[in-house]
C-alpha cells in the first residue's frame, strides 16, 4: 500500500496532469507537458502492471508528432521498472521530437473562427494591437477605471472565449488598482533613483532623501497602504536617525491615508520635490569607477564619515576592498579603508556598508505596538536576519 502511495506521489511530481482513474492504479489519464505545450494522454496497465503489456492511448497530433520515435517507445515500455520511469522517458523523447520536427499546423474547426471574430467584434477591434497569422495568438489592450493602459498577450485554444477572458483581466486590472495609485504617487512626487523606468509589475522603489541618502522600500500588491520593506541606503550618521524614527513613530502609522503621507510622518521629513530639484542632485558618480549606473545598478554604499560621504557600487568597493594588503575579513565581513578619506570601514558582503533596519523586526513592532497602544524602539543587524547564502 505505501509503495503504491509512494509510486503515485513520484509519478505526480514528474507530471502533475497525469492522475489515476480507479482505485487499483491500473488507468491513468491527462496531460504530457513538454516545451510549455500539453498534449492530452491515456495510459492503460494491465492488471499485473507490466509495463510491456500497458495500451497508451493519445490524440492524433501527439501520434503524428512521435510516429518516428515508436519504436524507440516500445523499447522503453520494455525496459522501464515502473510507470515513472517510463514517463521520465516518453517526456524527453517528446522533447526531442518536438525540437526534431516543424511544427505542425492543426487545422481548429470553422467553429473556433466564427466565435473568434465574433468575440473580437464584441469587445471592439480598437481594442486588438495584434493577431498572429494563424488566429492563434492576440494581443488586447485595456484600460483600468483609473485610465492606465495595459497590454495582454493570449494564446488560444478552441475552448477559450476571448470575451470572458478579457472580463477576468479587467477584474485583475481592478484589483491593483490601489497598488498602482500608490506607486504612480511615489513616481510623480518623489525622486525615483531605481529602477530608472519601473514597470507596472515592479514593487519596489529607491526614493531619494538627500545627496547620498536614499530610502528603498518594497510594497505589498495585495496591501499598498500597509507599512513597506525599508532599507536605508547612506551614512550612518544620516541614516541611523531615520531608522529611530521609523521605529519609534510607526505606532503612528495609519493604513487610511496613502504611504508616501505615511512615510513623510514617520520619518518627519519632506521628500525632495520634483518641481524643485533635479534628479542630477541626487546622482552622484561611484568614486572608483567614476560612473554612476554600471551593470543596471548605481551606487548604494556610502562612506559614513561625515567629511566624506562618497559613494560607491557594491561590486567596485568589494573589489577594491579586497585588493588591498591592509583589509582583513572575518566571515562575510570585511574591514578596509576608504578610497577617499583613509578611514577604516567595515563592509558587509551580503550589500551592506551599514547595518539597517531589520524589515521583519519592524513589522512585527508595528502590530505589536497597535495591539499594546505603545511604540517600540528596536534596533537589529540587517545581517542577523538575512544569513549569507
Amino acid at each position: 500500500m505505501r509503495g503504491g502511495m509512494a509510486a503515485r506521489g513520484s509519478l505526480f511530481r514528474q507530471c502533475p496532469l497525469l492522475l489515476p482513474q480507479n482505485g487499483e492504479g491500473t488507468a491513468y489519464e491527462g496531460f504530457v507537458s513538454a516545451q510549455g505545450r500539453d498534449f492530452h494522454i491515456r495510459i492503460l496497465l494491465p492488471t499485473d502492471s507490466q509495463l510491456k503489456n500497458a495500451r497508451i492511448e493519445c490524440s492524433w497530433h501527439l501520434k503524428k508528432i512521435l510516429h518516428g520515435y515508436r519504436h524507440i517507445l516500445k523499447q522503453r515500455l520494455h525496459s522501464c521498472p515502473d510507470l515513472v520511469s517510463f514517463v521520465v522517458e516518453l517526456k524527453t523523447i517528446l522533447e526531442i521530437a518536438l525540437k526534431n520536427t516543424q511544427e505542425l499546423h492543426v487545422p481548429w474547426p470553422p467553429e473556433y473562427y466564427s466565435c473568434l471574430v465574433r468575440d473580437l467584434e464584441i469587445l471592439g477591434w480598437n481594442k486588438v494591437v495584434y493577431v498572429d497569422t494563424g488566429l492563434t495568438t492576440v494581443k488586447l489592450k485595456a484600460e483600468d477605471s483609473r485610465g492606465r493602459q495595459h497590454l495582454i498577450t493570449l494564446k488560444l485554444n478552441a475552448k477559450d472565449s476571448l470575451v470572458d477572458i478579457h472580463n477576468q483581466f479587467l477584474a485583475a486590472l481592478e484589483s491593483l488598482k490601489e497598488f498602482w495609485d500608490t506607486m504612480d504617487e511615489i513616481d510623480g512626487k518623489t525622486w525615483v533613483l531605481e529602477p530608472e523606468n519601473p514597470a507596472r509589475c515592479a514593487t519596489s522603489r529607491r526614493i531619494a532623501i538627500g545627496s547620498n541618502v536614499s530610502v528603498n522600500i518594497e510594497v505589498d500588491p495585495r496591501h499598498p497602504k500597509m507599512l513597506p520593506e525599508c532599507y536605508f541606503l547612506g551614512a550612518d550618521h544620516v541614516v541611523n536617525p531615520l531608522r529611530t524614527k521609523l521605529n519609534n513613530n510607526m505606532h503612528l502609522w495609519d493604513p487610511e491615508i496613502s504611504l508616501l503621507q505615511n512615510l513623510k510622518d514617520l520619518l518627519e521629513i519632506d521628500f525632495p520635490s520634483r518641481a524643485v530639484l533635479e534628479k542630477s542632485d541626487f546622482t552622484k558618480d561611484c568614486g572608483i569607477c567614476y560612473a554612476y549606473r554600471l551593470h543596471g545598478t548605481t551606487p548604494d554604499q556610502v562612506c559614513d564619515e561625515p567629511r566624506c560621504g562618497q559613494p560607491f557600487h557594491q561590486a567596485c568597493l568589494y573589489e577594491w576592498l579586497q585588493g588591498l594588503p591592509s583589509s582583513r575579513q572575518s566571515f562575510n565581513v570585511i574591514f578596509g579603508e576608504c578610497p577617499y578619506c583613509n578611514k577604516v570601514r567595515k563592509y558587509d558582503e551580503n550589500g551592506s556598508w551599514n547595518e539597517v533596519c531589520g524589515y521583519f523586526l519592524t513589522v512585527f513592532c508595528l502590530y505589536l505596538s497597535l495591539l499594546l497602544n505603545s511604540s517600540c524602539s528596536f534596533y537589529f543587524p540587517f545581517s542577523s536576519l538575512y544569513p549569507a547564502e
